[in-house]
Parts: structure tokens; C-alpha cells; sequence
């Protein structure tokens, strides 16, 4: 007899399994598993494990839960996929099968009956059909007049507005060097302003395909014109994503999210107005398809408080994220002014065809209006020409820098572009402003279609005949050029419009961070980063090596001698949680080792020794689901294991095995620092300093230490991948960090820009004394760091880089030293 599982969340149906004469077993679903381990046969019935025993069948089965996944796997290989689940210990419960019979039957053991039953064809391709009666609801929409902005105070205004201003908050607390794939992230060059227009990531660990996301948004346009927010949405998705080296625009797919609020007087309509204007009629225009999409049509909110009604409705709004396959990764232009090259000329390229409609821009909300004429996508046929255009000018290298004309209109452009190349620019708008009925207000704040570019000055004239090829004749304009004075100066007419430092613009523009750090995170590091902004001479991230990255040590230990193409096993060890370890295998795999992917669940079972490892190294990631302490949590069950503790102290007493640990694996080895012979003055690592999550690009210099792993890199300063919460190094004893730097056991501090080791946020992001975030044994055989060397082995994978680099990072050095060191 196969046992039946009755769990505690669904005890009936006893009665049931009794009378087929099937023994019964109560117990949570964990007794199946159990009863499996021990060889007996799979249990006939499981059911969705619940943490909240309250809800009803319809609720488990209707509620939105994240990370819950359903797949089909055929009933013969259930055994296998347990094993998977097991060894990477993944719950997973059996909740069905596929029938023939095409009906959707959920059942209640419970209450013995059916929450749901229901014929498939009525839910994927025959429902009733639904009648709304809509009705457009126009309301009056009054001119905003410019003539009385003062533009000083408006730039100011529209730098702080959030929906343009510095969002570097939100975008440090997410890891976005994960996979070793991403090439272009937020972060923009050496001084690492989130300006990005896409983001990129590479196809695999050796070629430079790619694929490029980007996204649009236009809400507020939808309180004039429905329709035209979509289109700018996508519009504005597509300028964002030309950056990138994309064969033709018809190669780029979109998903697009709908958001309205169904039922409020007018909106169903312009939701309607909307998907017409941009499925029916833009995209097929552009050749461009959306296959998939979500849509949300709850966005109003009604309450009571004091005895009144309030309500919040939003307008329609429409999300677009572009897809679209990259043919070099490397072609990818950023915002960043390049001040290095020479003479160059800023140019203006006007999708807007000098209209500079400014209803629903950032302008008019930070004096709290409408307008009403707002941008549209009037053109399909220039957007593609546009396109086609953006795309000849950067294969033909003739793009310095691009940045779209979007949110806060050309003046947030420029002063983006101003920001991330940290210098000054100077602009004139009489090609702009050059008739009795324009505005100069307008023309610096309108939220038009368009694109900055860079190009040196001796290009501008070709640039310019490329641009007329493709009919941008009449709006293409050479509107400034950098300046070296750091400061953002626009004129018209032979007048000043506006003549502001860099550095106040740049603060008003950080300022929404800082506050929203200042109460979130550890407010003396949101202050450190403010105030880092006001050092003028702030060199950025400044590289030096002490050998050639591309220089191949380990080479003659793959091609020649008695074990020639030989590959020396290592572990790529990982925890549950841990995500780094694909492109670790890439790094050490590109070395010249032979990764084979290790579980902890295979150690602890037995199924894998180390004893047929040369070396392992411990990956980064969120183990132990994580939680805080996690890379200790790993530790622990090792420590408290005996089969794993002997496996594990058996592996370091060898006198030819290496170990690295980077992130949670770093955190992990500190805390098996009783295990490791010479590990004696390791720290722990603790909670950031910032009290947040933090993902930055830093500079590291490599000290002179016994490490295999950096030998000939010493003195070396490299920028590197950081992504951890948890990295401040922490000693047992007051004088522990000056110990570990005076045995010359660290191989790695933080620096600041002018090559200092350095305690301050976010150069330092964790806090750790002295800048400590590498450490070795006293025979150099295990080192441990928390910045992820393996994330950025190649050039492209660095989010800001010299233009002389070739394909190999200088962070591969360390894994051809491992390579060379076990011969």
C-alpha cells in the first residue's frame, strides 16, 4: 500500500484514504519527504504547504504570492525532480495532474466540494463578452504661461522634482553586477552618476552580444491627452534604447503595462483612446510588436477620515519596457561628456520639430499646472529615421556621448550629461529660439522626443550631412560645446538665461537622495555622500596597474609540459541562496580549471569529498535566504556537522589546496577561521556601516601580502564590483586591523579618488577600518574579500572603463595566479 499523507492544514478526507484501505498518516507535508528518504514509496496525495492555516482554498488558490512557480513535470521523472529539489533545498509540493478532459477542477477535502470547476475554454478563449458604455469627459485645460518663470528658480525646482532628480537611493540597493553579464548598468562613469539611458548585458562569458532594456513613461502627459501619453511612453522607451548598437528598430520588442482606473468618469474611454493609439496604430507603424504585457485596473483609492469621503485617482498609464538584441556590447554610448578629446559640439536632435509643447512636463508640475498642449509622437516615420540615424553615427564612431531628451526636457539632459562627465558646458538656444512667438523657457523645459549627442568638433560637419540624409536637416542644432570652468551656462539672444556652478546644480539634483537616505540609512553616510559632491577637483576613479591585463601568466601551464591541456578540479561551492557561482566557474574555467558545481547538500550527504579538489571557492549571494549573518549561518553548518567539519578541516590542512571566498563565501570562511591554519587575524563581518544593502562600483588597491592569488598586483588600484550588506570588517581585538596590516595579511582597502585608503561613504561602502576588504593566511594559500572580483574579469563587465582596455579585465590576473600557482 502506498501511504496517504493527510496534512495539518487539510486533516479531512481520512475517512476517504481508510475506506480505499490505504493506511493514513497524519503529519505536515514534510512526512512525505520523510517516508521517501527512508525508501518508502511516494505518498499518493500532498497538498499546497501554507504558512497562514486561515486562508481558504480560494484564497491559496487565487492570492498573488511571489516565489511561487508551477510547472508541468511528467509522473516518471518525479523522482528526479525531488532529487533536484532536495539537493538544492527547494520546498515543492505535487498539487495535480493534467487531464484529458478539458475542465479546471480544484478540490476541498475539507468542506468535500469544489472551490473551482470550471470548462478551460471559458478561461482561455471563450468568456462572455463584456459591453462598457464609455464616454470621453473633457475639462478646461488653461495655457501655462511662461513669461513669468524665472529660469534660475525653475531649474532648481525641476532638478529636485523626484521624478528627475538623483535616484542613486533606490538604485544602490539592488545588485546590479549579479551574473557577471551586466555591461551597462545606472552607474555612468568614473565618478559613477546614475544617468544611464539602458541597461545591457552580454549574451555569454566570451563574445560581445548582447541584449539592451530600456523603458518609457509618460503618466502626466494623460491628464491632456490619453492617446499622446502612450505614445511618448513609447517613444521615449525607444530613444532611451538607441544607445545601444541594435541592427534595425523592428528588432525591438516591447511589454507594456497598463495601469487606469477602470470605472472613473472619462477614463475608460482614454484607456481605450490609449490602446488603439498605440497597438492599433503607432507599433504596427514602427514594425514593432508587443507580445506580452500586464495591466492593472484598480488605481483609485477611496476612504473616509472625519466622516468625508477622499479619494485618489490616477490617470492612465502606460509602462513600456523595449527589448532588443545588442550586436556589440561595447558600441553602448552613455551620457557621460567627454572632456578628454578635445573640442567637441553638443547636438540637438528635435523629434519635437521645434514645437516645445509643455503640458504634463516636469515644469509645469513644479509650479503645480497642467498646460494644454502636450508633446505627442506626431511622426513614426522620423522616429525611424531617427533610429537608423543614431545607429550609422555610432558604428561609424562618431558619438562621444548620447543621452535622450525626457523627463525635465533638454535643460535635465544637459545638466545629466554636465554631471556625469564633471564639467561645465555652454550652451546657446538661438537656433532654437529664433522667431517673435518662441520661448526660451520652453525650449529648455518642453519634454519633446529628441537626443543629445557629442561629437568631436572636426566630426560636426559629417555629422551633421548624416543627419540631414536621414531628414533632420531643419532639426538638427549645434546648441554648445563643454567647458572647463564647471558651469552650466545658457544664452540667448546675447543675454544670460541662466549661469550656475555645476556643483549647486548637481547638489539640488542629489538632494531628494540624500533626504530620502538621511531618513532611511545611517544619516552621517548620506551626509558623507552629499558632501562629496562639493570637492570641485574630485579626480573620479583613477586606475593603475602594475601589469598587463591581457598578459596570459598561466598560459605555459595549459599548452606546455607533460600535462598539457590538463585542467585542475575546483569546487564552486555554494549555500542555498547563493547566486554568484556562474560566472565564478566562467572566471576560474577562462584560468584554466576544470568547475564543477558543488552543493553544501552534497557535502553534508556525502555524495562529494573536497579530498578530490584542488582548491574551492566559496561564492557570493543571499544564503540562507537571506537573512542577516547569513555567510555565518553557512559556517555554522559546517562547524556543527561533524562529517562536514572533518571534510572541511581535512581540505585546509593539505599543503596544496587554495580556497577563495568572496562575499557570503567570504563571510563563511571568516566564520571556519578555527579550521584554516594562519587565519588567525581574520575579522568578521558585519552589518554596513550605511545600515542598507550596498551595490557600488569601487576602488581597491592591492597590498603587498603572501596571497597566491595577487601575485605581481601589488600597488595596483582597480575599480571592482560591490554587492553586499554585510561587509564591514569587524576584529576581535581594539588593535586587530593594525595587527592584520602589520603581518601583511591584507590584500586589499578601499581608496579614495585621490588614491587614499579611506573610511569615508560610499567609497567606502561598508565602513571597515582602514579600508579592509581582503585578507589572506600567512602562507597565502586562502584569501577571502567582499567586493566580486569574479563579476567584472572581463573589460566590458566593468561599468566604467579606460578606452585603451582590450577583452581581459585586470581582475583575471588573480585566477591565471591560482592557475600558476598549482602548476
Amino acid at each position: 500500500h502506498i501511504p496517504f499523507v493527510i496534512t495539518t492544514l487539510n486533516p479531512l478526507g481520512a475517512v476517504e484514504a481508510e475506506a480505499a484501505g490505504l493506511p493514513v498518516l497524519r503529519g505536515d507535508a514534510s512526512k512525505a519527504r520523510t517516508l521517501q528518504l527512508a525508501g518508502v514509496e511516494r505518498a499518493k496525495m500532498l497538498v499546497i504547504a501554507d504558512d497562514d492555516p486561515g486562508m481558504a482554498p480560494m484564497q491559496i488558490w487565487c492570492n498573488e504570492s511571489q516565489e511561487r512557480y508551477v510547472m508541468a513535470v511528467a509522473a516518471d521523472r518525479i523522482e528526479q525532480f525531488q532529487e533536484i529539489c532536495e539537493r538544492e533545498r527547494c520546498p515543492f509540493e505535487v498539487v495535480g495532474e493534467a487531464t484529458e478532459e478539458q475542465q479546471l477542477v480544484v478540490g476541498d477535502a475539507h468542506f468535500e466540494n469544489l472551490p473551482v470547476d470550471m470548462p478551460m475554454a471559458l478561461l482561455l478563449g471563450k468568456p462572455p463578452k463584456m459591453l462598457r458604455d464609455v464616454h470621453h469627459r473633457t475639462f478646461t485645460k488653461p495655457e501655462f504661461d511662461t513669461r513669468a518663470v524665472d529660469v534660475q528658480e525653475a531649474a532648481y525646482r525641476v532638478l529636485r522634482l523626484p521624478a528627475v532628480a538623483n535616484k542613486t537611493f533606490l538604485i544602490c540597493i539592488g545588485d546590479r553586477s549579479v551574473t557577471g553579464t551586466v555591461t551597462r548598468d545606472q552607474m555612468v562613469g568614473p565618478w559613477q552618476v546614475p544617468v544611464a539611458d539602458a541597461a545591457v548585458t552580454t549574451t555569454d562569458y566570451r563574445g560581445y552580444t548582447g541584449e539592451a532594456m530600456a523603458m518609457g513613461e509618460r503618466t502626466p502627459i494623460a491628464l491632456v491627452d490619453a492617446a499622446a501619453s502612450g505614445r511618448m511612453a513609447v517613444g521615449e522607451a525607444i530613444t532611451n534604447i538607441a544607445c545601444a548598437d541594435i541592427d534595425r528598430i523592428e528588432e525591438i520588442r516591447l511589454s507594456a503595462n497598463w495601469m487606469a482606473p477602470a470605472g472613473h468618469p472619462g477614463e475608460d474611454a482614454n484607456l481605450f483612446d490609449t490602446v488603439r493609439a498605440v497597438g492599433r496604430e503607432l507599433c504596427p507603424a514602427l514594425g514593432i510588436a508587443i507580445p506580452v504585457g500586464k495591466d492593472s485596473l484598480s488605481m483609485k483609492s477611496v476612504w473616509k477620515a472625519g466622516g468625508e469621503s477622499r479619494e485618489v485617482t490616477a490617470p492612465v498609464s502606460l509602462i513600456v519596457t523595449a527589448f532588443a538584441p545588442v550586436a556589440d556590447v561595447r558600441r553602448t554610448r552613455t551620457p557621460q561628456l567627454r572632456t578628454d578629446l578635445g573640442d567637441t559640439d553638443l547636438i540637438l536632435i528635435d523629434l519635437g520639430k521645434g514645437r516645445n509643447r509643455i503640458a504634463g512636463s516636469a515644469l509645469a508640475q513644479v509650479y503645480k499646472q497642467v498646460g494644454h498642449h502636450a508633446p505627442d509622437l506626431d511622426d513614426p516615420h522620423a522616429l525611424k529615421a531617427f533610429f537608423a540615424a543614431i545607429r550609422e553615427l555610432n558604428r561609424e564612431d562618431l558619438i562621444l556621448a548620447y543621452h535622450d531628451r525626457a523627463d525635465g526636457g533638454l535643460f535635465a539632459a544637459l545638466c545629466e550629461m554636465a554631471f556625469a562627465g564633471h564639467a561645465g558646458i555652454d550652451i546657446q538656444l538661438d537656433e532654437l529660439v529664433n522667431g517673435p512667438g518662441d520661448d526660451p523657457v520652453a525650449a529648455l523645459f518642453a519634454e519633446e522626443l529628441g537626443a543629445v549627442i557629442q561629437v568631436l568638433h572636426c566630426d560636426t560637419d559629417t555629422v551633421l550631412d548624416i543627419l540631414r540624409e536621414y531628414g533632420f536637416a531643419r532639426h538638427s542644432h549645434v546648441i554648445g560645446t563643454h567647458e572647463e570652468d564647471d558651469r552650466i551656462r545658457i544664452e540667448h539672444d546675447g543675454y544670460i538665461v541662466l549661469d550656475e556652478s555645476r556643483v549647486d546644480l548637481q547638489r539640488a539634483w542629489s538632494e531628494t537622495t540624500y533626504r530620502m537616505q538621511a531618513l532611511r540609512d545611517n544619516p552621517l553616510c548620506a551626509q558623507q555622500e552629499f558632501d562629496a559632491l562639493l570637492d570641485v577637483q574630485d579626480p573620479g576613479i583613477k586606475i593603475k596597474l602594475n601589469f598587463e591585463p591581457e598578459e596570459d601568466v598561466a598560459a605555459p601551464f595549459i599548452t606546455l609540459g607533460i600535462n598539457r591541456g590538463a585542467r585542475p578540479r575546483m569546487a564552486v561551492l555554494r549555500e542555498q541562496g547563493v547566486n554568484g557561482q556562474i560566472e565564478m566557474a566562467a572566471a576560474f574555467t577562462r584560468a584554466g580549471f576544470e568547475c564543477v558545481d558543488v552543493h553544501m547538500s552534497d557535502i553534508l550527504s556525502g555524495r562529494i569529498s573536497l579530498s578530490g579538489f584542488k582548491g574551492f571557492v566559496a561564492c557570493g549571494g543571499f544564503s540562507y535566504g537571506d537573512v542577516l549573518g547569513a555567510g555565518q549561518g553557512w559556517a555554522k553548518s559546517i562547524l556543527f556537522n561533524s562529517q562536514a567539519r572533518d571534510e572541511f578541516a581535512a581540505f585546509f590542512a593539505r599543503s596544496d589546496s587554495i580556497g577563495l571566498g568572496i562575499c557570503n563565501g567570504c563571510q563563511m570562511m571568516s566564520g571556519l577561521k578555527e579550521l584554516i591554519p594562519g587565519a588567525d587575524h581574520w575579522p568578521r563581518f558585519r552589518r554596513n556601516l550605511s545600515e542598507q544593502f550596498e551595490a557600488r562600483f569601487s576602488l581597491v588597491e592591492i597590498l603587498p601580502s603572501p596571497s597566491l592569488f595577487f601575485t605581481g598586483m601589488h600597488g595596483s588600484r582597480m575599480p571592482i564590483a560591490v554587492a553586499h550588506g554585510e561587509g564591514r570588517a569587524e576584529f576581535a581585538a581594539a588593535d586587530g586591523a593594525q595587527q592584520a596590516m602589520n603581518a601583511r595579511l591584507v590584500t586589499a582597502r578601499y581608496l579614495d579618488h585621490y588614491g587614499r585608503a579611506t573610511e569615508v561613504y560610499p567609497l567606502n561602502p561598508n565602513g571597515s577600518p582602514a579600508g579592509i576588504t581582503g585578507l589572506t593566511t600567512t602562507d597565502g594559500r586562502f584569501t577571502i574579500m567582499m567586493p566580486h572580483p569574479e563579476r567584472v574579469f572581463r573589460a566590458v563587465q566593468h561599468s566604467w572603463r579606460p578606452d585603451e582596455w582590450g577583452e581581459d579585465g585586470p581582475w583575471l590576473r588573480m585566477f591565471r595566479n591560482a592557475r600558476v600557482w598549482v602548476g
